[in-house]
């Protein structure tokens, strides 16, 4: 079940039916998520038996080839490498961040050192939607 595009001027309308489905199918969802986890468990179990662990590899079945892709990504530890840097007096090596420090603003506007309004423009409003279906 698709929805047609519509015109602005038309109404939605959601009937019980397509609830029922949106419910049925995120219930679908976990099943499929939680059996998908428990078979790239599997696969990735093998893997480390036949050709070792964090090793690329396949592996041909009937119409059917699995493959293992291994990604590394690296990052330094902050505070580590910050600590070795400044050892090492390799300051230029040291990014300073400057971000405003939140509850002190917020304490700054409740001791009317700021006014509000001052830093309303500033704020970054995030919003997100979210559609939860239960069954009562």
């Amino acid at each position: 079940m698709v929805l047609e595009k519509r015109t602005f001027q038309d109404t939605l309308t959601i009937s019980e039916k397509m609830v029922a489905r949106y419910f049925h199918l995120s219930e679908l969802e976990r099943e499929i998520e939680k059996e998908m986890k428990e078979l790239k468990k599997v696969f990735h179990l093998y893997f480390d038996e036949t050709s070792g662990t964090n090793q690329k590899a396949e592996f041909t079945l009937g119409d059917y080839k699995l493959q293992r892709q291994i990604r590394l990504s690296e990052n330094y530890d902050d505070e580590k490498t910050v600590t070795r840097l400044e050892e090492r007096n390799l300051k230029d090596c040291i990014q300073i961040q400057k971000k405003p420090d939140i509850q002190k603003i917020e304490a700054a506007i409740t001791l009317g050192l700021i006014d509000s309004k001052e830093v309303e423009d500033c704020k970054i409003k995030k919003i997100s939607k979210a559609i939860s279906v239960k069954r009562i």
